[in-house]
């Protein structure tokens, strides 16, 4: 059991990790959570999720909270399971959507782990923190990859499943580019996940599409991958595919975030004007909590602790 260095006192510790964006996947299901996980390709974000922990005499119980709601935050809560049997109060702020695709799970995840390791000088690496965030979304299905990408940054290539002890990464020499998004709603991505036909079909199309990515490993290669993945494993919603052909009508090119109701759309700087005034026509459908068109850039930030 931890033990406080002054009595009655409080200690918190916030820290930053970034969202992420899964173009296509594959499923890589195991017994071991270590080694369970997804291939895939998907591009990291400059907004994420903030988290703050306190523990301390005050704290009785560990309460987890997101965006000032108490939540159940069942992947979050794992982690902190995980790491110590102390009582702590979690806070998370997302400035990304939540449910959609955005990797809010994972990123609030990571955060927890990063900020529980300071605040309670656990001595943990970045490698065990990390590792301790991936079992926890696979364990939860919130999530089989997203970890792996949003600890390392930029256009990642999901090559072989598992935490960081198993999987392997690479990522895509990716130009500065805006990535604008449309949350059109939420998807559970347990439901996905534990549907045998639907999981079938998602491999199909996830392997074609990595074998499609490696011939040719460019920004707008990997778009029309995961154009080509939302479509053949039938995910897209008729919503997400009016506006993805739009995007593409006005010199962008766009696919559905996996697993989300959410499009995002990337274009030459000389077309994000037109993108953007396209992607705003379908404003009124989009879930108005975060606007009407989203807009982040690919980021290679990793998560990091805050100082206040």
């Amino acid at each position: 059991m931890y033990t406080y260095e002054s009595e009655g006192a409080d200690f918190i510790a916030k820290a930053y990790a970034p969202g992420h964006i899964t173009g296509f996947f594959q499923i890589h299901e195991h017994n071991d959570p270590h080694r369970k996980g997804s291939t895939g390709c998907g591009i990291v974000l400059n907004g994420g999720v903030t988290t703050e922990v306190k523990a301390g005499k005050s704290v009785e119980k560990t309460e987890i909270f997101l965006n000032g709601k108490k939540v159940e935050g069942r992947t979050t809560r794992t982690v902190v399971e995980m790491l110590t049997d102390v009582p702590v109060k979690v806070k998370s702020w997302a400035e990304i959507p939540v449910g959609c695709g955005f990797g809010a799970s994972g990123a609030g995840a990571l955060g927890a782990a990063y900020a529980l390791n300071r605040v309670l000088s656990l001595n943990q690496t970045v490698k065990s923190l990390t590792e301790y965030a991936h079992v926890a979304e696979v364990v939860n299905r919130s999530g089989l990859g997203d970890i792996a990408a949003q600890s390392n940054g930029g256009v990642v290539i999901r090559l072989h499943p598992g935490g960081p002890e198993f999987g392997r990464i690479d990522r895509i020499p990716a130009p500065e580019a805006r990535v604008f998004g449309i949350a059109l709603g939420e998807i559970s991505t347990d439901s996905i996940l534990t549907d045998e036909v639907t999981a079938g079909k998602i491999n199909a199309a996830g392997k074609v599409a990595m074998s499609e990515l490696l011939k040719k490993p460019t920004l707008e290669n990997f778009m029309h991958q995961a154009k080509d993945f939302a479509s053949n494993t039938g995910l897209m919603s008729s919503t997400a595919k009016d506006v993805i052909e739009a995007a593409h009508a006005n010199g962008g090119l766009a696919s559905q975030a996996m697993l989300g109701d959410t499009v995002f759309a990337i274009a030459p700087y000389a077309q994000e004007f037109p993108l953007f005034e396209a992607l705003q026509e379908f404003g009124q459908v989009a879930l108005q909590e975060f606007g009407q068109v989203l807009e982040y850039g690919i980021s290679t930030c990793v998560p990091r602790l805050l100082y206040d």
